[in-house]
């Protein structure tokens, strides 16, 4: 009797550990892995992402999200926050570079108090549906649950009132100028906003339409704090409208509301994508196109968590750039452009800066979704025509922010991989444009400093140009890949040798002293006294240790300088030797930057910022991969996670999200404009990367876990790859990858 009852336990247990060890496939429905709070218990003191909840569709024009921020606070939703404002159409790409096209709206029951502190509601997490196509929470000062489900320039919206005479809903269209008209017979708002940060021309509106499926029980219009009932428009610095309902207890209101930024006219022609819908169609539609979009690459493994953090990576990573084009009644693409103030034809796209994203979100467009970077190139066209220069930091113009003229990479790295159909040889004139030139009012548009860096080399310390040792190692790399993509198009020898003598540049602020960058001044000499713990000054949002590996197209060369391959090791080692000690005195106070490489308990790694991100596989060049996949795990383990926390830094419009997800691959882009990518360690048992040529990569590596993070062999169709590198025709051809692993290195 004992041997009949304890068969079937062990049969259970064996079925139960079937169960329970299957590896998990986010194939079919990824989306629903993403966390859109990741990286939302923020402050300006210390970064975890420094993102808010983006309620939109891939590369969407419009953002949504809930507002718990005052109006014009950069950090417009904060975790730890216990009140929502409003929620807000959003077109910010960092709190550090704010917002423009900007209005909330709000639900409101009882008191007609409609400024952002008198409604605003409390609200909970636990009450709270954030997802990347649908957002939902309940506002309990109100009693009332608000929905929102966006497409690329509309959104639907879905209220749920009480029982009462008194159920309000505020549009609030902001401060610096706005305007509202409410139309009661037409049951539409309409209106403009002009609240910016700059980036704009002087004619800059984002005219907003909103229609309701209820009639107006009240109507009242704001202007400037006063409340005018029965007035239906008003137009001063800050206009609110307000109109009113009679409700049931569980009665829904459905708003649908689109926005553009050309005319009141074209965002009646934007409403169309949500016209005709109901609510819960559009919200099935933004699923199935998120689904579309991060299913392209399909991740296998037993550990859910990793699932979360890689497709909440990768959600992040297809939001920036964001269109800015919008179709006219032929279905046309036109914008109005940020740069000149009128509407023009074609594609245009912003909310980036190249000084983070061309490291590896602009490769990951070009490997995984290649059809949206050419429309992004065909953009950059544009935005030379229109203003004279490509951008470097824009949003939604120009915007004076950071170094380097990385625009050269972002768009060398995209034809040499490939890229077609639209006019390479206009993008050929504005690189070899902005190599020779600055913006006359955007200094960080083309080349601060290019008088001095092409006289001499390098830009000089002591001339007032700030972080010139920055400058002159992105100068250098930047013109080294405006020479590979005059290559490519067969430019010749004599138009090139410009570009190819002044890739090596970056040796000019070598000092072999000390084996690191340094400042040098005209006459030739190094900056004394010199600290290498010492942020900015010579350098951007890092230190001499961070920045000296920014030789992204010569690491070779690197270790010459420094005396070989065994000093340039023990160099890579020091890094994550050294204690975390910094030097500040540049920026007079600790700026968050520091203080989160700080606290990461990595030496010297500031992964929290970009000039170091790729350093890791330097160890690829040198001899020492093993080393690569041991600090590459590392940082995936330890730094990265699906929770509000769960970056280590700024997210930055994709870059940080775009180095965990080629990471978590196993490759990775250290030098865009070349085709390599440099093997790290695989993070899954399996992945495939669905490509638009119709072919698919394969990687496997069965035997991995968090201690089998070594590569101890690998095979490419099943043969023998002894390379610790990828080339990108080999993966478009769409390979086998497997990866033997192991828990030692493989010397």
């Amino acid at each position: 009797m004992f041997f009949i009852i304890r068969k079937p336990f062990h049969i259970l247990f064996f079925i139960l550990l079937l169960i329970v060890t299957k590896p998990v496939l986010a194939a079919h429905n990824p989306v629903d892995y993403v966390s859109t709070l990741v990286g939302s218990a923020s402050k300006p003191e210390l970064s975890t992402g420094n993102t808010y909840p983006a309620i939109a569709l891939p590369w969407g024009m419009n953002f949504w999200t809930p507002q718990t921020g005052k109006m014009g606070d950069g950090w417009t939703y904060t975790y730890g926050a216990d009140k929502i404002r409003g929620i807000k159409q959003t077109h910010q790409p960092s709190p550090w570079i704010n917002d423009y096209g900007q209005f909330s709206v709000m639900p409101v029951v009882g008191k007609k108090v409609f400024d952002e502190e008198g409604r605003a509601s409390w609200f909970s997490h636990k009450a709270e549906t954030a997802t990347p196509y649908y957002y939902k929470v309940y506002l309990v000062d109100h009693d009332v649950t608000a929905e929102v489900s966006p497409t690329s320039r509309a959104a639907a919206m879905r209220i749920t009132y009480p029982q009462t005479e008194e159920a309000y809903f505020v549009v609030d269209a902001f401060d610096k100028g706005s305007s509202v008209t409410i139309m009661p017979d037409k049951r539409t708002i309409i209106g403009y906003t002009t609240k910016n940060s700059g980036g704009v021309p002087v004619n800059f509106k984002n005219y907003f339409v909103l229609r309701f499926d209820h009639d107006f029980s009240f109507v009242g219009s704001i202007e400037d704090g006063k409340l005018s009932e029965g007035k239906t428009s008003a137009t001063s610095n800050h206009a609110m409208a307000v109109v009113g309902f009679h409700t049931k207890r569980g009665e829904q209101v459905n708003i649908q509301v689109a926005s553009s930024f050309i005319s009141d006219e074209q965002a009646q022609r934007n409403l169309k994508e949500v016209e005709g819908k109901t609510f819960d169609e559009v919200k099935s539609e933004g699923r199935k196109e998120w689904n579309n979009i991060l299913g392209r690459i399909e991740v296998e493994d037993d550990n859910i968590d990793h699932l979360r953090t890689f497709y909440s990576c990768l959600y992040r990573s297809v939001l920036f750039p964001r269109s800015f084009y919008e179709f006219d009644e032929q279905g046309n693409p036109i914008h109005y452009s940020p740069y000149n103030g009128k509407v023009l034809p074609g594609y245009l796209f912003t909310d980036t800066g190249f000084w983070d994203t061309f490291r590896s979100l602009f490769p990951l467009l070009n490997l995984v979704y290649p059809s949206m970077n050419e429309k992004m190139q065909a953009g950059l066209v544009n935005a030379y025509k229109e203003s004279g220069f490509l951008p470097e930091w824009a949003s939604p113009g120009h915007r004076d922010c950071m170094v380097g003229n990385n625009s050269a990479s972002v768009v060398a790295d995209a034809y040499i991989k490939g890229l077609r159909g639209y006019d390479i040889e206009t993008l050929w004139e504005a690189v070899v444009h902005g190599a020779n030139a600055v913006h006359p009012t955007v200094s960080s548009t083309g080349r601060k400093g290019f008088d001095y860096y092409n006289r001499l080399g390098y830009v000089p310390y002591n001339v007032g140009i700030n972080e010139s040792v920055a400058r002159t190692l992105e100068y250098a790399y930047d013109d080294w890949c405006i020479y590979q993509l005059g290559l490519k198009l067969g430019k010749s020898a004599k138009e090139l040798k410009t570009f190819k003598l002044r890739a090596m540049n970056y040796q000019k602020v070598f000092d072999k002293e000390t084996g690191l960058m340094r400042g040098r001044n005209e006459n030739g000499s190094f900056q004394s006294p010199f600290n290498p713990f010492k942020w900015g000054d010579a350098f951007t949002e890092g230190n001499s240790w961070h920045y000296t590996w920014s030789v992204f197209h010569d690491p070779a060369g690197l270790a010459k300088l420094m005396g070989g391959y065994d000093k340039f090791n023990a160099m890579l080692d020091s890094v994550f030797q050294l204690p975390p000690i910094f030097d500040d005195s540049y920026y007079g106070f600790t700026i968050h930057e520091i203080r989160e490489m700080q606290i990461m308990n990595m030496g010297n790694y500031a992964h929290g910022n970009q000039p170091i991100q790729h350093m890791i596989y330097l160890y690829d060049y040198s001899g020492q991969p093993w080393k690569a996949q041991y600090w590459v795990r590392e940082v995936m383990d330890r730094l990265y996670t699906a929770q509000p926390d769960g970056y280590c830094g700024d997210e930055d419009n994709g870059q940080t999200s775009a180095w965990y997800v080629f990471s978590a691959l196993g490759f990775y882009p250290v030098c865009p404009g070349s085709t390599q990518y440099m093997i790290g360690t695989p993070y899954f048992r399996k992945v495939k990367i669905q490509l638009e040529n119709g072919k698919t990569v394969t990687i496997r590596a069965e035997k991995n876990n968090k201690d089998n993070r070594f590569i101890q062999h690998i095979t490419m169709n099943e043969q023998p790859y002894p390379h610790y590198y990828l080339e990108h025709e080999q993966l478009t051809s769409g390979p086998i990858i497997d990866f033997t692993m192991g828990d030692k290195p493989a010397k």
